[in-house]
């Protein structure tokens, strides 16, 4: 499952500072917005310069020894070597391209720039201002509570409602899906058929499939769902429930719900997509 990415913003000493975010420690910061606190005219000059001295290519060639398997050590002492001369200069995009970096991000369009991981950028506004760079993580640090307070509660709010509505789509199964003489176990293995029903029409996968592609994983396929899986999840329950009761064979349902599933999933994505947009631009 692709990880959820969030946008937010930071003010630090009245400069605005996106943030990029999947709701892990591995936020983005952008470079851009931190220089515009030395250089509104000109931030790219400032990263261009940054990027010139032999301590901060130390610093960068450190930190993707530790976290970047992929890095190339004998370009980064290409550029160590020339680091701090007079004629060295060094963009975002050349770092990324020559030694294989993750560490720094060029995003393009609206909105984008140089972004780094925030231990860089952390990095970067010291070299500012020592000053900046704590009012930065002042900041940071109440926009980290705030999202994992928000991402918690929104997730745990869907959960138990996907949960609520699975004991009305049990009820539903008993009622007329399981003949009176099934054992106990036979009726949980019809159970588990309607739940990997479902599976199938939001996921595309089963349970065991899941589990067999995800073997490291805690939890089952839809403890790790998304908020927008966990509330189409509840509505096809309800409506899988209906469909049982109207007597529509197993083939007609898993259209159907496969169907809206799509549909709902696009729709609430789009939503999210422009809340996220005009949290960003304040429209």
């Amino acid at each position: 499952m692709a990880e959820k990415v969030f946008k937010g913003k930071i003010n630090a000493k009245g400069t605005e500072i996106t943030i990029i975010s999947t709701g892990t420690d591995d936020d983005y910061i952008s470079l851009t917005d931190i220089a515009r606190y030395k250089n509104s005219e000109d931030p790219n000059g400032v990263v261009a310069n940054w990027l010139r001295n032999r301590n901060t290519i130390e610093f960068l060639g450190v930190w993707e020894q530790l976290y970047n398997p992929m890095f190339k050590p004998l370009e980064f002492e290409g550029f160590r070597r020339e680091a701090g001369l007079n004629a060295f200069t060094l963009s975002p995009m050349k770092w990324i391209k020559s030694t294989g970096a993750i560490g720094i991000t060029v995003k393009a369009g609206r909105g984008g720039g140089t972004f780094a991981h925030k231990d860089i950028a952390f990095e970067f506004a010291s070299w500012i201002s020592v000053e900046f760079k704590l009012y930065i993580i002042k900041d940071y640090q109440r926009l980290k509570a705030d999202e994992n307070s928000k991402i918690s509660l929104d997730w745990k709010v869907n959960r138990i409602l996907a949960k609520v509505n699975y004991k009305i789509h049990t009820d539903a199964i008993r009622s007329e899906l399981i003949p009176p003489d099934l054992s106990a176990q036979q009726r949980s293995f019809v159970y588990a058929d309607e739940a990997d029903l479902l599976n199938m029409a939001l996921f595309g996968e089963t349970a065991a499939d899941w589990r067999k592609a995800n073997p490291d994983k805690d939890g089952n396929i839809r403890d790790n769902a998304s908020i927008e899986q966990l509330l189409v999840l509840a509505n096809l329950e309800n409506i899988n429930a209906l469909y049982i009761s109207k007597g529509l064979s197993r083939e007609e349902r898993i259209g159907e719900l496969n169907r809206l599933a799509r549909e709902q999933m696009k729709q609430l994505l789009g939503i999210s997509s422009v809340n996220a947009l005009k949290k960003i631009t304040g429209k």
